[in-house]
């Protein structure tokens, strides 16, 4: 089995909150489940698994990571 690194995880939960306002733990990841994403990058990795499990972001309330909002 995969074993997770500490700073990929942190970076992932931080993506995955700023797209979806929810970590890891809350999507009902386990080790596996992260270990199938783990070869992508972090910000990657959490669009992906946003896009595999239908996940929905809100742009007006949560924007992509790097990008601003223009008002």
């Amino acid at each position: 089995m995969t074993k997770i690194d500490t700073e990929w995880l942190k970076a992932f939960d931080e993506a995955m909150l700023g797209l979806f306002a929810i970590d890891h733990s809350d999507a009902g990841m386990d080790e596996f489940l992260l270990g199938c994403y783990a070869d992508l990058p972090p910000q990657e990795a959490a669009l992906a698994f946003g896009d595999d499990y239908d996940l929905d972001g809100d742009d007006g309330l949560w924007p992509r990571l790097g990008l601003e909002r223009q008002d």
